[in-house]
């Protein structure tokens, strides 16, 4: 997503779920606009919040103009064999990315890419390296030539359909995927209470939700130095963000089980389908 828009705009970390939203990125030319829309993986939900990241990965099979289907030389290839299914019938052009071919050899991509024909053979297969660049310029020319007439849908300087406390929430987020260990980073949820802009400065309050007073602990750390270190390196993401000086004060709360509460999950914005 990051290196297709040209912009950081979804977070990167080597944890799966990394991404529990649909995020949008924009690009425009002086005779084009694409959007993009970078989803959550695919996985098989355990609770609410789970399910919520699947749809977003299903709603981009029903509105796509061209289908990215990211996979790489790490992913067990038939783990999603349902949501697979699903692609194989799309009627859109599917382009099937497979990253990270720095990890193997010309044997081993070519027998990779022998799999996964068998699998989507509508798929045009691109191998690609986002980390190096590595075919990335092919893949944009590809997604450009496939991509219908349209008017555009946003205007010519946007570059996301989020608001701006929406990427406060993702850095913070990353940094605790970063930082902590085991189950905090998938217990733990962002949002900003407090967003106030001046010309020189962004004064932010935001609050972790945790679903245990045990990670709350783990969380702040001792006399607060674990909370006090993710603050730091996410306040200097977000002054890079912002191009601003920012104040950043974080907080924790315990929402017991927020991952099961609907009511909770639809106030972090996921979609929860009665």
């Amino acid at each position: 997503m990051n290196r297709l828009v040209g912009e950081r705009i979804s977070i990167i970390t080597s944890k799966a779920q990394t991404t529990r939203h649909r995020i949008i990125g924009i690009v425009n030319t002086d005779d084009m606009q694409i959007v993009y829309s970078d989803t959550p993986g695919v996985l098989r939900p355990n609770y609410k919040l789970q399910e919520s990241m699947l749809h977003f990965s299903h709603s981009a099979l029903g509105d796509a103009d061209v289908l990215l289907y990211v996979t790489d030389l790490v992913e067990t290839i038939n783990k999603n064999e349902s949501f697979l299914a699903k692609v194989g019938e799309v009627e859109c052009p599917v382009l099937l990315l497979i990253n990270k071919i720095d990890l193997t050899d010309q044997a081993g991509l070519e027998k990779l890419a022998d799999q996964w024909k068998a699998i989507l053979p509508r798929a045009e297969i691109i191998p690609l390296s986002a980390l190096s660049n590595f075919n990335v310029d092919y893949v944009k020319k590809r997604i450009e030539s496939l991509m219908p007439d349209s008017p555009p849908y946003f205007e010519k300087d946007a570059l996301t359909d989020k608001p701006a406390r929406f990427f406060v929430t993702e850095i913070i987020r990353e940094k605790i995927l970063l930082y902590y260990q085991k189950e905090i980073p998938y217990a733990a949820e962002v949002v900003v209470e407090v967003f106030e802009e001046t010309d020189k400065l962004i004064r932010i309050q935001a609050l972790v939700v945790v679903e245990r007073e045990s990670q709350k602990g783990i969380l702040i750390g001792h006399k607060g130095l674990a909370l006090k270190k993710v603050g730091t390196m996410a306040r200097k993401d977000i002054e890079r963000f912002f191009d601003k000086k920012i104040f950043l004060e974080v907080f924790v709360k315990v929402e017991k089980d927020w991952r099961n509460r609907d009511a909770l999950l639809r106030n972090f914005g996921y979609r929860m389908d009665s």
